[in-house]
């Protein structure tokens, strides 16, 4: 059976510098009816488990470490019985809401992870954090980018370990370069593509944030 996209959205808090705020996160699924892999962890985990329905569990993958998208990934990780992924250069952040703790493996940017008979690759693409990663799934043409690329364009670097050209150099070398049917889900709010996003690289520049 094909691996297919699922989706759902859970809502909590972001903290970050000393602020915190309300967010929705999207949780993407991918699999079929007998494994999937978990595209973050953030804030149901109730709803995650129900949304999984018993299926294997190949790995829980962070697409980075802030709060609102790894704070029930150990919690879900032993209810589900499966490994969290996270790339190394994000541990700082994770050891800001999981202290004395650590994700089960490391991922590096060209990895590939197989759910379901799916490839999925592992796109380093810092900016938003030192360690955020994409993943692309070619053979479904989807590429999950966390809060890296939005329908609307990059994701926030006003905060702590971030940054605006790291993050334009991600999306201009590693996402755009995608096929243009490419569909691009995010971590909040909705997807988009990466065709209806690339003609507006240098708006972003020039905007600087």
């Amino acid at each position: 059976m094909t691996a297919r996209v699922e989706h759902l959205v859970t809502s909590g808090t972001f903290s970050l510098d000393g602020q915190t705020f309300d967010v929705d996160n999207n949780v993407w699924i991918l699999g079929d009816d007998s494994e999937v892999v978990v595209l973050d962890a953030p804030h149901d985990v109730d709803a995650i488990v129900e949304a999984v329905g018993g299926r294997t569990v190949v790995a829980i993958l962070a697409t980075h470490a802030h709060d609102d998208h790894v704070r029930q990934a150990p919690v879900l990780a032993e209810r589900l019985g499966a490994p969290i992924w996270l790339h190394p250069a994000d541990r700082e952040l994770w050891a800001l809401t999981h202290p004395g703790t650590a994700p089960t493996h490391d991922l590096t940017d060209g990895q590939v992870i197989t759910v379901a008979g799916t490839d999925v690759h592992v796109l380093h693409t810092p900016g938003h954090s030192p360690g955020s990663v994409s993943f692309s799934v070619p053979e479904l043409a989807v590429v999950f980018t966390g809060d890296t690329l939005f329908a609307g364009g990059p994701g926030a670097t006003g905060r702590s370990f971030s940054d605006f050209p790291t993050i334009v150099e991600s999306i201009r070398t590693r996402l755009l370069t995608l096929p243009p049917e490419t569909v691009v889900h995010t971590g909040h709010g909705d997807s988009t593509t990466i065709g209806a996003e690339a003609p507006h690289l240098a708006e972003w520049i020039a905007r600087g944030h």
